[in-house]
């Protein structure tokens, strides 16, 4: 089924076109390529021998501003193939009346378009662009917008074809719409986790180690513990056993289970032994023989892990097993790799190395549906606990006319079956997406939207019947017989790095105090009351509390505002009062000022409020 766009995505891609008459009219000999509507806005590349910037945004906005109060029509022409070539030849494709060169870009993308197919223009008052639509009426229906940035792109993402400028914009029905949007830009920039994760030395990213190679500092190494924590409580709760696997292991392991080499453009390349290399260069093989040999199975090697599944079927498979043992839960915090392009990397919400909340679960086709529910419930769970129960649940159904998928249809049935059932047990509305499972089952994800509204793929859900199959696993059942296990996969959080990566976003950094790096601050009024405040700290850190002292000689007006600045959740200033009555003045960061209480009372009050984890 075609994709039909959005009516935000209609007025944003006829805002294109406007921008494009727009420029023309600045610059008649500009020659145009795609401009189509994307998530936030719009843009269009275009060739000009005048290099656009931001200076230039007025002058081409008060061009829009008159075309959109011209209250053009876009028109809709069926036109034929000879007559679109007449049309790009003569220059009057994606351009303006009085020009005579041909339009190359529009007569490339022309060219491409399947014989037989429908070839459409549409028009906005002297300005005609090949497109397949569709837009809104006229031009008076985008209410307000804006130029935003620019960026440099090669015609269809291919370097070897000319450089064009890029200009994005966005657009809305109303002014009002347009002003929310920015305000809500404005706040991702506040808690944009790049720059909340330097500021507060959560974690790092060094080219010298590699991009999308996440480095924990000590301080989001602590948030990091703290969810395994969490969730080690919840798994032991459910009868989950951890474990541990190697991040490397041969590449035969991953041919078996159908990683490779049908998901290799997603994985690092692989390790070959080094006798098997010398060998090879002895007999002079180049790199393009080497690699169809590793492509073809005739070399073995190894292989970064990208998935942890074929790691927990092997230690399945370490020993005989009986129905008796099932279901069997193994779960691990498991680092995986994956080869993502450097274009698409973000900070820790797009890496090439994370840690999965992995677990796959081994069990009888009859406990198919209790496993999947208990499952659902601590996704569910989880993500209550960190408020974020504004979700969404997706069904990923495999394509039936897609050829990715293995096994047969009858156990993709019996799984697709079982994720329904999950999914209406568990009182949430879903949505189906054919082409959305994995290759080896179906599956269900929660999809979040955090508190900018955007949305993120986190706790996945999938049931697979084919790779038990691909492993030749088997248990012994009731009748003394052996029987193929069903498999399992889930995670609640997804990536530990996305996870907190969001986190950071979710708390603008001002993390509940159970998941604060730092819980309090001792802050001396002067260096004569170090000692005491010194004493404090080792009072807190023997119970748990993870808390530190300002000895700086700064005054304490300094050492309050840097405290909020680095987002300590309570600060506890002392000085002759305080020491001479064994009591701390406590200052938090959500209600200032709190009294003085004494350091046992404040002391039995923060360790409960840790043990509760309150929000």
């Amino acid at each position: 089924m075609p994709y039909e766009m959005t009516d935000l995505e209609r007025l944003r891609h006829s805002s294109a076109h406007v921008l494009a008459t727009a420029i023309l009219r600045i610059w008649p000999e500009a020659q145009f390529a795609a401009g189509p509507p994307v998530e936030g806005g719009f843009y269009y590349d275009v060739e000009l021998e005048h290099r656009i910037t931001p200076e230039d945004f007025p002058r081409i906005e008060k061009e829009m501003l008159a075309i959109v109060a011209a209250n053009q029509p876009f028109e809709r022409e069926e036109i034929s193939r000879e007559n679109a070539l007449k049309l790009g030849q003569s220059g009057r494709l994606a351009a303006l009346s009085n020009r005579t060169m041909p339009s190359k870009f529009k007569m490339d993308i022309l060219r491409e378009i399947p014989e037989g197919e429908v070839i459409t223009l549409y028009r906005n008052g002297e300005f005609v662009d090949l497109c397949a639509g569709p837009h809104v009426v006229s031009t008076a229906s985008i209410g307000a917008f804006k130029l935003t940035h620019l960026a440099s792109a090669f015609y269809r993402g291919d370097e070897r074809n000319p450089q064009l400028q890029r200009i994005y914009g966005t657009s809305f029905s109303t002014p009002e719409e347009m002003d929310a949007h920015f305000a809500i830009l404005e706040e991702a920039k506040k808690r944009d986790h790049r720059k909340l994760g330097k500021d507060l030395r959560l974690f790092h990213i060094d080219d010298s180690v590699g991009q999308g190679l996440i480095l924990w500092c000590p301080a989001g190494a602590i948030i990091r513990q703290e969810l395994q924590n969490f969730l080690s409580t919840e798994l032991r709760l459910q009868g989950y056993q951890q474990v541990f696997t190697p991040h490397i292991a041969r590449l035969n392991l991953f041919r078996t289970s159908g990683h490779f080499p049908y998901y290799a453009e997603s994985q690092f390349p692989p390790i070959i032994e080094r006798e098997t290399l010398l060998s090879l260069a002895s007999e002079n093989c180049s790199c393009a023989e080497l690699a169809n040999h590793v492509q073809e199975g005739e070399i073995d090697g190894f292989l970064l892990k990208p998935m942890n599944c074929p790691m927990h079927i092997k230690i399945f498979t370490s020993q005989p097993r009986s129905y008796r043992h099932l279901p069997l839960r193994l779960a691990e915090f498991g680092t995986v790799y994956r080869w993502e392009q450097s274009g698409e990397l973000s900070g820790m919400t797009r890496v090439r190395g994370f840690t999965q909340d992995d677990a796959h679960l081994f069990c009888t086709k009859e406990q198919i549906d209790t496993e999947i529910q208990n499952c659902l419930g601590l996704v569910n769970k989880v993500l209550k606990a960190f408020r974020m129960e504004n979700y969404r649940v997706r069904v990923g159904l495999r394509d039936p006319a897609s050829c990715k998928y293995v096994g047969s249809p009858e156990n993709w049935n019996h799984a697709e079956d079982a994720c329904h059932k999950a999914v209406t047990q568990l009182g949430v509305l879903y949505s189906e997406e054919e082409g959305e499972a994995a290759f080896y089952g179906p599956k269900i994800d929660f999809v979040i939207k955090d508190i900018l509204g955007r949305e993120w793929q986190l706790g996945t859900v999938q049931v697979d019947f084919n790779l038990p199959i691909r492993f030749g696993l088997s248990y012994t059942g009731p009748d003394g017989k052996p029987h193929v296990p069903v498999m399992i996969h889930r995670a609640p959080l997804g990536s530990l790095e996305r996870f907190v990566g969001l986190l950071i976003e979710h708390f603008a950094g001002d993390f509940p105090l159970w998941l604060a790096p730092e819980q309090t601050r001792i802050l001396p009024v002067s260096e004569k009351f170090a000692d005491f405040a010194q004493s404090i700290v080792n009072l807190f850190v023997q119970s748990g509390i993870r808390a530190s002292a300002d000895l700086s000689s700064e005054k304490i007006g300094a050492k309050i505002r840097l405290a909020q600045v680095e987002k300590v959740p309570y600060m506890l200033i002392v000085g002759g009062r305080e020491q001479a009555s064994g009591q701390v003045s406590v200052r938090s960061r959500k209600n200032g000022e709190e009294g003085t209480l004494p350091i046992d009372d404040f002391q039995r009050r923060i360790q409960f409020e840790i043990e509760s984890r309150e929000l």
